[in-house]
C-alpha cells in the first residue's frame, strides 16, 4: 500500500516544542527531533524524487541536510521581535531547478499540529515576474481559466495570498480577470489532516495533488519562460 514516514510522534514533538521553545529543551530532545521529524522528512524527500520526476523533470527533491528541500527548524530572529529560536512546523519545498536564478514555482508540504497543507505556485514574485504572469493571464485567458478554474483543481485547492488594492498598471478595472491580475501571490493550497500525513498513502496523495496542480504550474512556468 505504501510506506509510512510520519507518525503521531511527529506531531507530538512539534506540539511539545510549542510549549518548550528554547534551546536547552531542544538540545535535550534533539534525538526525538531527528527520529520523528527530520529523518522521516529526509526519507520522504528521497523517495518522492521518482514520482516528482514523472510530473516534471524540472522540479527537485533534494534530501541534502543543508540547502535541500527540507527547511531548517531554526528561525531567523535577527530582524524579528519574536526571539523564540525554533519554528513550530516542518516544511518541505520541491523547488524548480532554476529557483536559485529566478523566482520560480514550487510544490510545498507544511506539517504542523492542526495545520497541515499542500501548497503550490509562486509566492511574492518580484514585480517584473508578476507582470510576466499577468501578461500571460491576459493573453491566454482561456488557458488560465482552465488551469486555475477547472473542477479538479478547484475541488482540491483554494487560491490564496495577497492582492493589490488597485488594478496593476496597464490593466483596466473592468477586465474580466481583474481579480487574478491583481494578485501579488500566485499560490494555492489544500488542507490535509494529520491522519493523512501519518498514513501509508500520504506520498500517493501528494503525488495525486501535484498531478492535479500540474496544468497550473505549467502555466506559471510558461509565463516566466522556464521549462516545465
Amino acid at each position: 500500500m505504501g510506506q509510512t514516514y510520519f507518525t503521531p510522534a511527529t506531531f507530538k514533538f512539534l506540539n511539545d516544542l510549542k510549549n518548550n521553545n528554547d534551546r536547552d529543551w531542544f538540545k535535550a530532545n534533539q534525538d526525538r527531533y531527528e527520529q520523528t521529524v527530520r529523518q522521516p522528512a529526509l526519507d520522504f524527500i528521497t523517495d518522492f524524487a521518482e514520482p516528482l520526476a514523472k510530473i516534471s523533470p524540472h522540479f527537485v527533491a533534494d534530501s541534502r541536510t543543508v540547502g535541500g528541500s527540507l527547511f531548517r527548524i531554526h528561525r531567523d530572529t535577527r530582524f524579528s521581535k519574536d526571539k523564540t529560536p525554533y519554528k513550530l512546523n516542518t516544511g518541505m519545498q520541491f523547488r524548480h531547478e532554476m529557483a536559485k536564478d529566478v523566482h520560480a514555482p514550487g510544490f510545498y508540504v507544511h506539517l504542523e499540529p492542526r495545520n497541515c497543507f499542500i501548497g503550490i505556485g509562486l509566492w511574492r514574485p518580484e514585480t517584473k515576474v508578476a507582470y510576466q504572469i499577468r501578461g500571460q493571464i491576459d493573453a491566454e485567458q482561456a488557458a488560465w481559466k482552465k488551469a486555475a478554474g477547472s473542477k479538479g483543481f478547484a475541488t482540491l485547492f483554494d487560491m490564496e495570498g495577497d492582492s493589490l488594492q488597485r488594478p496593476p498598471k496597464g490593466f483596466d478595472a473592468d477586465h474580466p480577470l481583474i481579480k487574478d491580475l491583481k494578485r501579488k501571490d500566485f499560490i494555492a493550497s489544500s488542507r490535509i489532516s494529520q491522519a493523512d500525513v501519518a498514513s501509508p498513502g500520504f506520498m500517493k496523495q501528494l503525488d495525486k495533488y501535484c498531478k492535479v496542480a500540474s496544468p497550473y504550474m505549467r502555466f506559471l512556468c510558461e509565463a516566466i519562460e522556464v521549462p516545465f
